[in-house]
């Protein structure tokens, strides 16, 4: 099981990727618009630099929604692997059937 920390961390940097999403979509518009004079674009380079840190989109990590568990997870599933295998095992998961040869 992970740290309670790093799970809440998590989810806070998700809450605000979320919040500041557009905001940071249209500022890098800008910036990567050719068209604007360059004045504008630096100015928008700066708009986006004093933007919260943790709201960009690759601060935040794929944890399972079971153990909170950072490596080893399943995007469709949002679950490790231990726990995929765990609830696999128990019959939790429906469709999934362990092989044998």
């Amino acid at each position: 099981m992970a740290k309670k920390s790093m799970i809440e961390r998590n989810l806070k940097r998700e809450r605000l990727g979320k919040k500041f999403e557009s905001k940071r979509e249209r500022l890098k518009a800008i910036i990567k618009d050719q068209d604007t004079p360059a004045e504008e674009r630096f100015i928008a380079a700066l708009k986006l630099a004093e933007l919260p840190r943790n709201s960009s989109k690759t601060r935040f990590r794929n944890r399972c929604l079971v153990t909170g568990r950072p490596r080893g997870v399943y995007r469709k599933l949002k679950m490790s692997r231990i726990a995929l295998r765990e609830f696999g095992s128990d019959g939790k998961i429906p469709g999934l059937v362990k092989s044998s040869w």
